[in-house]
C-alpha cells in the first residue's frame, strides 16, 4: 500500500479541493489562539494539507514533537511556534513531492519565526526504529490522518511507545469505523488514499493500543464522516466512519479500567490558553478551582505528566472503592450530524 499513498498525495492530489470524502478535511472548529499560528505558515505548505483534526495539544512550549506522515508541514509549521525557541519538531514522511514542499519553506519560516527549529526527515511511520531517532526522547508525538494509512498499524503504535519519554503522550487524529472494513474497501486505491479503506475498527483499535502498552486511551474529539462522492458511497454500503482525536500516554502504572480511589484534582487556570478549564478528554473538561472527582488513571495521566505544575492533587492510592462510575465499553463516538459538520474546509 505504500506505493499507492505516494502516488495519491504526491501525484494525485495537489490540493484540498481535489479531495472526494471530509475525511482528509479539518472541519474542526479553529480556537482562536490558532488561528494567528496558521496565518504564519507559507500558503503553498497550508494548501496541500490533508488532516483530519488538531494535533496542537496544550503546553508544548520547551517540547521535543514528532510528527508522524507530516506531509507538506502544516502541522509541523504550526507546532514550531508553541514549542518555541527552546523546542524541536521533527516531521517524517515518506513522500517526496510532500517533503519537497515542506523543505522548500524552512527558511522562509524561520525568518517568519525568528528562529529555526524544524528538521524533516524521509521515512516509513511503521518503520521507526530504522530512523535516527533516540528512544525515549520525545515528549509528544502527533499525527494527523496518516496511521489509517500505514499497512502495519501495531507497528507504529510500538515505534511511538519506544521514542516516547516516560510521561509522554501521542495525540493524533485519525479516522475509524464502526465495524471491520471489508477487503472491497481496504483494496479499493481511492478508498484507501482518502483515509477510509485503511481505517480500523475502533474496537481493534483499543486492543492494539493496549497490546503496545498505552493503557485506557482517551478520546479528546469525534465527528461522523461523509463520502461525498456518490460512486464511493456506494461502495461503503452501511459502513460509518469517523474522525477522532485521541491522546495515548505512556504510563506504566495505569489500569485497563477506571478505578475510584477516592481521588479529585483543582485545576490552577495556569495552563496558556486554558484560563477557565482544561479539557483533558471528551469527559473530563476540569474547570478552574473547582474540586473534580477523577479515577486513579485520570490521576496519573495528570500528576505523572508536563501537566503536573498546573493542578493541586487530593487523596492517594491507599484506598480503593471499585469501579468508578460511568465507565463503560459502548461505541464512543457521536453518531449525530449537525451544521457545523456541513460547513467547508478551513
Amino acid at each position: 500500500m505504500h506505493e499507492v499513498v505516494q502516488d495519491y498525495y504526491g501525484k494525485q492530489l495537489q490540493s484540498t479541493a481535489d479531495l472526494k470524502t471530509t475525511a482528509c478535511c479539518d472541519i474542526s472548529s479553529l480556537p482562536d489562539w490558532l488561528k494567528p499560528l496558521l496565518g504564519r505558515i507559507h500558503p503553498e505548505v497550508l494548501s496541500r494539507y490533508y488532516g483530519c483534526g488538531l494535533v496542537c495539544p496544550s503546553l508544548l512550549e520547551g517540547c521535543r514533537v514528532l510528527d508522524l506522515g507530516c506531509g507538506s508541514g502544516r502541522d509541523v509549521y504550526a507546532l514550531a511556534q508553541l514549542v518555541g525557541p527552546t523546542g524541536e519538531v521533527v516531521g517524517i514522511d515518506m513522500t517526496d513531492e510532500q517533503l519537497t514542499v515542506a523543505q522548500a519553506h524552512e527558511a522562509w519560516h524561520a525568518e517568519t519565526f525568528g528562529y529555526a527549529n524544524v528538521r524533516f526527515i524521509k521515512g516509513y511511520i511503521e518503520k521507526l526504529d530504522e530512523l535516527d531517532l533516540e528512544p525515549g526522547s520525545f515528549d509528544v508525538i502527533v499525527s494527523n490522518c496518516v496511521v489509517n494509512l500505514s499497512p502495519d498499524k501495531a507497528a507504529v503504535l510500538a515505534g511511538v511507545e519506544r521514542l516516547l519519554k516516560p510521561g509522554g503522550e501521542f495525540y493524533f487524529s485519525d479516522v475509524y469505523a464502526d465495524r471491520r472494513v471489508p477487503d472491497a474497501v481496504r483494496n479499493d486505491s481511492v478508498l484507501y488514499g482518502e483515509c477510509l479503506g485503511g481505517a480500523l475498527y475502533w474496537n481493534d483499535f483499543l486492543r492494539l493500543a493496549n497490546a503496545a502498552g498505552f493503557v485506557d486511551p482517551r478520546l479528546v474529539e469525534d465527528r461522523p464522516l461523509e463520502v461525498t462522492d456518490s460512486a464511493l458511497a456506494a461502495q461503503t454500503g452501511n459502513l460509518r466512519f469517523f474522525s477522532a482525536t485521541y491522546r495515548l500516554f505512556k504510563l506504566d502504572a495505569l489500569e485497563s479500567a477506571c478505578e475510584d480511589y477516592g481521588q479529585a484534582v483543582i485545576y490552577k487556570g495556569t495552563i496558556p490558553n486554558n484560563p477557565r478549564r482544561f479539557t483533558l478528554d471528551k469527559h473530563h473538561a476540569i474547570e478552574t478551582g473547582r474540586v473534580f472527582p477523577v479515577c486513579g488513571n485520570t490521576w496519573r495521566m495528570l500528576n505523572e505528566t508536563r501537566f503536573a505544575d498546573h493542578f493541586t492533587f487530593i487523596g492517594d492510592f491507599s484506598h480503593h472503592y471499585g469501579l468508578f462510575e460511568g465507565c463503560g465499553s459502548v461505541m464512543p463516538f457521536d453518531t449525530a450530524t449537525n451544521s457545523a459538520e456541513a460547513s467547508p474546509c478551513c
